[in-house]
């Protein structure tokens, strides 16, 4: 019973999600309580899960905020002008080199295994590059969100760390053997870039003409919104102190990566930098805030409500329940091939499951299923770990995938509707050739 009303209230979210008829936050706080009320839980426990969520999340939700704020500021002071002129410059207008560009940037951002980091550092630079150009926004997270993923198969990383600890093993033991996987699911992901970025200027070509009659486009647009903000609001030009806001940036950059500090400090002191760097009055230090507070602060409250969500669903212990039932449920004939059907399925479970249930609770079942089969314990995690890791970055459950759509302005349902089969595919042919490499076994 637990596992259906958790099944229930997963999928009524997602349904909601995908509809985008109402803002997440409103399914993502209301549907998990009325679950939890039917499951039998009383108010004041799902309050508790509430707490334990609202926790998990809340480090994430003020870094979000800051952020932000900070690349506001930086973009207003024209910092990512040059990189803009310079990539379209180099790639001269070609839709598919700026395809392939930010896999590549993605990969190398995602090095320090943080999917936070990488689309804080991402986003904000690569986005106006994409508008310029006319390029689809969804496109720009599909692709960051499919290197980092791929990428992410690193000892540091999350998934590896728990699958290593599931199986009481070295992490570095475990990744050695899909170093070849990553770099395979690299070369996967340029050639996904250009089969995108073709298609993508296809759309652009249809609707504009051309690219250059696009960039042109977008250079009009630009013009008519800044005539339109010179009446009330601040007017920003490109700061004489340019150099000094590339030091800060890097600076602040600098300390995400190396984890010297949590990441919304980092933010926090940034933007308290920035402001009178290049802002002299109050007044308009108070105006920039405003400028930028509504995006922070609605994400926030998305993040936060994520939060919510998560805690219920765990504290219920309904993730826990539909891993382990999941799993028993499969018809006998094909528990010898278990490990490769939820590695095939491993892009659709992360709509079900958080990172923490998916490899906390389904992989020790899968592996005590296929260990009583012959199969390799080392070889059912293989499977999960490819099958699954693809699709970290178009789940609900990744509050870095909410960081990204809120640096984005984007909508999870459309990103779901635009990335999942692609990223799914993906995932199905990585789980294959690892097959026929000998990495997964039977």
């Amino acid at each position: 019973m637990l596992s259906f009303i958790g099944f229930a209230t997963i999928v009524i979210i997602v349904l909601l999600l995908l509809r985008g008829k109402t803002t997440p936050m409103i399914p993502l706080v209301l549907i998990p309580i009325v679950g939890a009320l039917v499951a039998g839980f009383q108010i004041k426990e799902i309050g508790d899960f509430f707490g334990d969520g609202i926790v998990s999340v809340v480090q994430v939700a003020i870094m979000f905020i800051f952020a932000i704020l900070f690349f506001g500021i930086m973009q207003d002071a024209g910092l990512f002008d040059p990189i803009i002129d310079k990539m379209i410059a180099v790639t001269r207008g070609n839709v598919i080199t700026i395809s392939i560009g930010t896999v590549v940037i993605a990969a190398i951002a995602q090095l320090d295994g943080s999917g936070a980091s990488t689309f804080l550092i991402t986003i904000p630079a690569l986005l106006p590059v994409y508008r310029q150009m006319k390029m689809s926004p969804y496109l720009l997270l599909l692709l960051i969100g499919g290197s980092a993923s791929i990428m992410n198969m690193i000892p540091w990383g999350g998934p590896l760390g728990r699958a290593a600890s599931v199986l009481n093993m070295d992490v570095t033991e475990l990744w050695r053997p899909l170093i070849p996987i990553q770099v395979i699911g690299m070369v996967l992901m340029i050639v996904l870039a250009i089969l995108l970025g073709m298609r993508e200027k296809r759309r652009i070509i249809a609707r504009y003409g051309s690219v250059e009659n696009a960039i042109a486009h977008e250079e009009e647009d630009v013009a008519m919104f800044d005539r339109q903000e010179s009446g009330g609001n601040v007017k920003v030009t490109k700061t004489k102190i340019y150099w000094l806001n590339v030091i800060l940036a890097i600076a602040v950059i600098g300390v995400l990566v190396a984890g010297i500090i949590p990441a919304g400090l980092a933010f926090m002191i940034g933007v308290c930098i920035a402001l009178p760097l290049n802002y002299r009055k109050a007044d308009d230090q108070s105006k920039t805030i405003q400028k930028h507070a509504p995006n922070a602060l609605t994400m926030a409250t998305i993040i936060l409500a994520a939060g919510s969500f998560l805690g219920i669903l765990n504290g219920t212990g309904m993730l826990d329940s539909i891993a382990e039932d999941t799993v028993t449920v499969l018809p006998s004939f094909i528990t010898p091939y278990i490990h490769l059907i939820i590695g095939v399925l491993g892009v659709p479970f992360d709509l079900l499951l958080s990172t923490d249930a998916y490899y906390f609770a389904l992989l020790p079942v899968a592996e005590q299923i296929g260990t009583t089969f012959g199969i390799p314990s080392i070889s059912t995690a293989y499977a999960m770990i490819i099958g699954n890791i693809v699709g970290t970055f178009v789940s609900p459950f990744s509050p870095a995938l909410w960081l990204a759509l809120g640096l984005a302005g984007l909508e999870m349902g459309k990103h779901i509707r635009y990335a999942f089969l692609w990223m799914w595919g993906l995932s199905i042919v990585l789980v294959f050739i690892a097959f026929a490499m000998g990495t997964i076994t039977l």
